[in-house]
């Protein structure tokens, strides 16, 4: 039996129900609710330590890190591969990964707070918010909350995640164009359902334009990528109506002040080098 801990709106937990319903493998979940801090339970900590989800139970085996988990269902359900046999497109799909992880995780999260959740902390009291800044254990990562919390899009590390948007989408224009129709050719694979719950959520902000407006190849695969069933089943069925109402409204919000950011990054010298 595969149990995903999950929360119905982790860009993370998305990549693993996208992978799952491309398989079609049947699965359980146990939500995590990140905003009562469920993921910090002594319980939830013994499963996945870092306090994050999601967090994959197959059998007892625990196994967490979305991309690994995401790689281990391929490994373990290998009737329709989605990380492809040839080294050099499996080394391709994985800087996809690594760039989702290392990059895009961040700046996700990054322009969300500063879309959405910024505002929730706005209504808590002193303590409550203080609370929840010590409750990331990681210093980096409490300084960037504090900092993005505090200056919302002026904030160096939502610049930061702009940039690296707009570095993500360029690279997927010009791979898009020389193969395609998928992020590494002919096939879906890891690479594209990597990329989708980031995508979508740029998405459900109304901020995607902001980035692809100009990039056809681009915009033609956030269209063939919103038609997977996979995807259906994943993300727009999944998450209530009013949740897509509430990103849209508040990513509507910063729109014009992200676009204003774009422009300056890509003025910048290292955006031209």
């Amino acid at each position: 039996m595969l149990k995903v801990y999950s929360y119905y709106n982790s860009i993370c937990t998305q990549k693993v129900f996208i992978t799952l319903a491309e398989k079609g493998i049947d699965y359980v979940t146990q939500n995590v609710d990140l905003f009562r801090n469920e993921q910090f339970s002594p319980e939830y900590l013994k499963i996945n330590p870092k306090g994050v989800v999601p967090a994959l139970d197959h059998d007892g085996n625990i196994v967490i890190e979305s991309t690994l988990i995401c790689e281990y269902i391929d490994d373990c359900f290998p009737d329709l591969r989605l990380v492809p046999p040839d080294p050099f497109l499996r080394a391709r799909m994985r800087l996809w990964s690594k760039a989702v992880d290392e990059q895009l995780f961040e700046a996700t999260r990054e322009l969300s707070f500063s879309a959405m959740f910024r505002e929730r902390m706005r209504g808590m009291t002193e303590e409550q918010r203080q609370g929840r800044f010590q409750n990331v254990g990681d210093p980096i990562k409490r300084a960037r909350l504090i900092s993005t919390y505090e200056e919302g899009v002026d904030s160096p590390y939502v610049f930061q995640g702009i940039g690296a948007f707009e570095m993500a989408f360029a690279k997927m224009e010009k791979d898009l164009k020389a193969g395609g129709p998928w992020l590494i050719g002919a096939q879906l694979s890891l690479a594209d359902i990597n990329m989708m719950p980031f995508v979508a959520r740029m998405a459900y902000l109304d901020l995607l334009d902001v980035w692809i407006e100009d990039r056809p190849a681009t915009r033609e695969w956030w269209g063939r990528a919103q038609t997977l069933p996979s995807f259906i089943a994943s993300i727009p069925e999944k998450v209530p109506a009013a949740d897509f109402e509430a990103m849209k409204s508040s990513g509507g919000a910063i729109r014009a002040r992200v676009a204003d950011r774009l422009a300056e990054y890509r003025r910048s010298p290292k955006a031209t080098a």
